[in-house]
Protein backbone atom coordinates (compact mmCIF):
# COMPACT_ATOMS: atom_id res chain seq x y z
CA UNK A 1 0.00 0.00 0.00
CA UNK A 2 3.07 2.33 0.71
CA UNK A 3 6.14 1.76 -1.43
CA UNK A 4 9.12 4.25 -1.10
CA UNK A 5 11.94 3.36 -4.00
CA UNK A 6 15.23 5.29 -3.47
CA UNK A 7 13.62 8.48 -1.85
CA UNK A 8 15.77 11.47 -1.36
CA UNK A 9 15.31 14.97 -0.03
CA UNK A 10 18.37 17.13 -0.29
CA UNK A 11 18.45 21.19 1.02
CA UNK A 12 21.87 22.36 -0.87
CA UNK A 13 24.55 20.38 1.14
CA UNK A 14 21.83 18.74 3.79
CA UNK A 15 20.62 15.66 2.76
CA UNK A 16 17.19 15.21 4.50
CA UNK A 17 16.72 11.71 3.31
CA UNK A 18 19.14 9.44 2.16
CA UNK A 19 18.19 6.77 -0.51
CA UNK A 20 15.05 5.49 1.57
CA UNK A 21 13.74 1.97 0.62
CA UNK A 22 10.58 1.13 2.67
CA UNK A 23 7.37 -1.15 1.63
CA UNK A 24 4.40 -1.12 4.37
CA UNK A 25 1.86 -3.73 3.21
CA UNK A 26 -2.03 -3.40 3.60
CA UNK A 27 -3.58 -3.80 7.01
CA UNK A 28 -0.20 -3.02 8.60
CA UNK A 29 1.08 -0.44 11.21
CA UNK A 30 4.38 1.24 10.76
CA UNK A 31 6.23 3.15 12.98
CA UNK A 32 8.64 5.44 12.36
CA UNK A 33 10.99 7.19 14.78
CA UNK A 34 14.43 8.99 15.32
CA UNK A 35 15.93 11.20 17.09
CA UNK A 36 15.18 15.11 16.09
CA UNK A 37 16.45 16.10 12.30
CA UNK A 38 17.10 12.28 11.27
CA UNK A 39 14.13 13.07 8.41
CA UNK A 40 10.94 11.93 9.78
CA UNK A 41 8.99 14.86 9.21
CA UNK A 42 10.58 15.63 5.95
CA UNK A 43 9.73 11.65 4.66
CA UNK A 44 6.07 12.04 5.69
CA UNK A 45 5.45 15.45 3.80
CA UNK A 46 6.62 14.17 0.85
CA UNK A 47 4.63 10.90 0.84
CA UNK A 48 1.61 13.34 1.35
CA UNK A 49 2.53 15.28 -1.30
CA UNK A 50 3.34 18.50 0.99
CA UNK A 51 7.14 18.52 -0.63
CA UNK A 52 8.87 17.01 -3.76
CA UNK A 53 11.71 14.31 -3.42
CA UNK A 54 14.87 15.41 -4.90
CA UNK A 55 14.61 12.13 -6.64
CA UNK A 56 13.33 8.26 -6.25
CA UNK A 57 9.30 8.17 -5.62
CA UNK A 58 6.36 7.48 -3.78
CA UNK A 59 3.93 4.93 -4.59
CA UNK A 60 0.05 5.10 -3.03
CA UNK A 61 -1.68 1.89 -3.28
CA UNK A 62 -0.01 1.48 -6.31
CA UNK A 63 -0.31 5.48 -7.84
CA UNK A 64 2.82 7.27 -7.81
CA UNK A 65 1.77 10.35 -6.14
CA UNK A 66 4.83 12.53 -8.53
CA UNK A 67 3.03 11.78 -11.59
CA UNK A 68 -0.48 11.52 -10.72
CA UNK A 69 -0.59 13.69 -7.05
CA UNK A 70 -4.78 14.00 -6.89
CA UNK A 71 -4.97 10.45 -7.50
CA UNK A 72 -2.97 9.20 -4.66
CA UNK A 73 -4.20 11.96 -2.19
CA UNK A 74 -7.71 10.37 -2.37
CA UNK A 75 -6.11 7.95 -0.68
CA UNK A 76 -4.62 9.18 1.78
CA UNK A 77 -6.14 10.50 5.13
CA UNK A 78 -3.25 13.03 6.18
CA UNK A 79 -2.81 13.95 10.30
CA UNK A 80 0.09 16.60 10.42
CA UNK A 81 2.32 17.35 13.60
CA UNK A 82 0.59 20.48 14.21
CA UNK A 83 -3.31 21.29 13.26
CA UNK A 84 -3.33 23.92 10.72
CA UNK A 85 -6.48 25.07 10.41
CA UNK A 86 -9.37 27.89 9.39
CA UNK A 87 -9.95 29.27 12.86
CA UNK A 88 -12.88 31.50 11.88
CA UNK A 89 -14.78 28.34 10.77
CA UNK A 90 -16.88 26.13 13.43
CA UNK A 91 -15.74 22.48 13.61
CA UNK A 92 -18.77 21.59 11.56
CA UNK A 93 -17.83 23.92 8.69
CA UNK A 94 -14.13 22.57 9.10
CA UNK A 95 -15.59 19.16 8.52
CA UNK A 96 -17.70 20.01 5.58
CA UNK A 97 -14.62 21.93 3.67
CA UNK A 98 -12.84 18.77 3.98
CA UNK A 99 -15.63 16.90 2.53
CA UNK A 100 -16.12 19.01 -0.32
CA UNK A 101 -12.66 18.27 -1.27
CA UNK A 102 -12.68 14.83 -1.50
CA UNK A 103 -16.39 14.51 -3.45
CA UNK A 104 -18.13 13.38 0.29
CA UNK A 105 -21.63 13.35 -0.76
CA UNK A 106 -23.99 15.46 1.68
CA UNK A 107 -25.77 12.29 2.96
CA UNK A 108 -22.71 10.60 3.57
CA UNK A 109 -20.93 13.66 5.29
CA UNK A 110 -24.17 13.84 7.69
CA UNK A 111 -23.76 11.00 9.34
CA UNK A 112 -20.22 10.73 8.96
CA UNK A 113 -19.73 14.18 10.55
CA UNK A 114 -21.55 13.69 13.29
CA UNK A 115 -20.34 9.83 13.78
CA UNK A 116 -16.61 11.51 13.69
CA UNK A 117 -17.26 14.34 16.21
CA UNK A 118 -19.16 12.09 19.09
CA UNK A 119 -15.75 9.75 18.20
CA UNK A 120 -13.74 12.05 19.19
CA UNK A 121 -15.57 14.19 22.11
CA UNK A 122 -16.24 17.33 19.80
CA UNK A 123 -19.75 17.04 18.69
CA UNK A 124 -20.96 19.38 21.95
CA UNK A 125 -18.15 21.86 20.17
CA UNK A 126 -19.35 21.49 16.38
CA UNK A 127 -20.77 25.12 15.68
CA UNK A 128 -18.00 26.63 18.09
CA UNK A 129 -15.48 28.50 15.90
CA UNK A 130 -12.11 26.80 16.13
CA UNK A 131 -10.18 29.52 17.91
CA UNK A 132 -11.77 28.46 21.20
CA UNK A 133 -10.59 24.88 20.40
CA UNK A 134 -7.80 24.29 22.89
CA UNK A 135 -4.92 22.35 20.89
CA UNK A 136 -6.00 19.06 21.87
CA UNK A 137 -9.52 19.39 20.55
CA UNK A 138 -7.35 20.86 17.07
CA UNK A 139 -5.92 17.66 16.60
CA UNK A 140 -8.83 15.71 17.57
CA UNK A 141 -10.67 18.14 15.13
CA UNK A 142 -7.50 17.02 12.26
CA UNK A 143 -8.11 13.62 13.15
CA UNK A 144 -12.22 13.73 12.07
CA UNK A 145 -11.70 15.55 9.25
CA UNK A 146 -8.84 13.07 8.00
CA UNK A 147 -11.25 9.82 8.61
CA UNK A 148 -13.95 11.33 6.29
CA UNK A 149 -13.46 10.31 2.80
CA UNK A 150 -12.57 6.74 4.52
CA UNK A 151 -8.86 6.96 3.34
CA UNK A 152 -6.95 3.41 2.63
CA UNK A 153 -3.77 4.82 3.96
CA UNK A 154 -3.15 6.65 6.90
CA UNK A 155 -0.07 8.87 7.31
CA UNK A 156 0.21 10.20 10.69
CA UNK A 157 3.03 12.56 12.26
CA UNK A 158 3.18 12.91 16.10
CA UNK A 159 -0.90 11.35 16.63
CA UNK A 160 -0.64 11.52 20.31
CA UNK A 161 0.72 15.43 20.81
CA UNK A 162 -1.46 17.56 22.87
CA UNK A 163 -4.07 14.53 24.11
CA UNK A 164 -4.87 13.39 26.81
CA UNK A 165 -4.67 9.85 28.47
CA UNK A 166 -8.24 8.98 27.44
CA UNK A 167 -7.76 10.00 24.35
CA UNK A 168 -4.13 8.63 23.81
CA UNK A 169 -6.53 5.35 24.53
CA UNK A 170 -8.61 6.13 21.77
CA UNK A 171 -6.83 7.03 18.76
CA UNK A 172 -4.74 3.66 20.04
CA UNK A 173 -7.92 1.43 19.66
CA UNK A 174 -9.18 3.52 16.51
CA UNK A 175 -5.66 2.58 15.08
CA UNK A 176 -6.12 -1.21 15.95
CA UNK A 177 -9.25 -1.03 14.90
CA UNK A 178 -8.69 0.29 11.31
CA UNK A 179 -5.53 -1.67 10.80
CA UNK A 180 -7.91 -4.95 11.18
CA UNK A 181 -9.91 -2.82 8.84
CA UNK A 182 -7.11 -3.25 5.97
CA UNK A 183 -6.25 0.68 6.31
CA UNK A 184 -2.49 1.03 6.04
CA UNK A 185 -0.79 3.23 8.47
CA UNK A 186 2.74 4.74 8.65
CA UNK A 187 2.70 6.69 12.02
CA UNK A 188 5.84 8.83 12.97
CA UNK A 189 6.38 9.41 16.68
CA UNK A 190 8.86 9.86 19.78
CA UNK A 191 6.56 8.19 22.04
CA UNK A 192 8.02 4.78 21.75
CA UNK A 193 5.98 3.16 24.18
CA UNK A 194 2.94 4.14 21.62
CA UNK A 195 5.03 2.76 18.95
CA UNK A 196 5.65 -0.66 20.71
CA UNK A 197 2.33 -1.20 21.83
CA UNK A 198 0.25 -0.73 18.35
CA UNK A 199 3.26 -1.37 15.27
CA UNK A 200 3.45 -3.98 14.16
CA UNK A 201 7.19 -2.83 12.51
CA UNK A 202 9.29 0.11 13.47
CA UNK A 203 11.59 1.67 11.17
CA UNK A 204 14.42 3.55 12.48
CA UNK A 205 15.51 6.85 11.02
CA UNK A 206 18.94 8.56 11.80
CA UNK A 207 20.70 11.22 9.60
CA UNK A 208 18.33 10.63 7.24
CA UNK A 209 18.84 7.05 6.62
CA UNK A 210 17.08 3.91 7.81
CA UNK A 211 19.53 2.18 10.02
CA UNK A 212 16.67 -0.91 11.24
CA UNK A 213 13.43 -1.93 10.55
CA UNK A 214 11.45 -5.14 11.96
CA UNK A 215 9.21 -6.27 14.80
CA UNK A 216 10.72 -4.52 18.29
CA UNK A 217 11.57 -8.22 19.00
CA UNK A 218 13.89 -8.02 16.25
CA UNK A 219 14.85 -4.38 16.99
CA UNK A 220 16.15 -5.76 20.70
CA UNK A 221 17.62 -8.78 18.99
CA UNK A 222 19.73 -6.63 16.44
CA UNK A 223 20.73 -4.63 19.14
CA UNK A 224 21.58 -7.73 21.02
CA UNK A 225 19.94 -6.89 24.13
CA UNK A 226 18.06 -9.35 25.59
CA UNK A 227 16.54 -7.23 28.08
CA UNK A 228 15.71 -4.32 26.76
CA UNK A 229 12.59 -2.49 25.55
CA UNK A 230 12.06 -0.04 22.72
CA UNK A 231 13.83 3.10 24.21
CA UNK A 232 16.92 0.95 24.96
CA UNK A 233 17.64 -0.50 21.62
CA UNK A 234 16.65 2.95 20.22
CA UNK A 235 19.64 4.36 22.29
CA UNK A 236 21.60 1.51 21.30
CA UNK A 237 21.39 1.82 17.50
CA UNK A 238 21.47 5.65 17.22
CA UNK A 239 24.70 5.88 19.65
CA UNK A 240 26.29 3.36 17.20
CA UNK A 241 25.83 6.11 14.73
CA UNK A 242 27.15 8.80 16.39
CA UNK A 243 24.10 10.09 18.59
CA UNK A 244 24.40 12.38 22.13
CA UNK A 245 24.60 9.90 24.31
CA UNK A 246 21.25 9.67 27.12
CA UNK A 247 22.76 7.13 29.95
CA UNK A 248 23.98 10.00 32.04
CA UNK A 249 27.65 9.00 31.55
CA UNK A 250 30.38 11.36 31.78
CA UNK A 251 33.05 11.63 30.15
Amino acid sequence: MIELTNLTKKYADLVAVDNLNLLVPRGEIFGFIGPNGAGKTTTIKIMGGINAPTSGTVMICGIDIGTHPEQAKRKIGFIPDRPYLYEKLTGMEFLRFTADLYDVDDKTFSWKAEEKLKMFSLLDWSDELIESYSHGMKQRLVMSAALLHDPEVIIVDEPMVGLDPVAIKMVKELFKYLSAEGVTIFMSTHTLKVAEDICHRIGIIHKGSLIATGTPEDLIHKAQASQADLEDVFIELTEEKGSLSFKGKSE
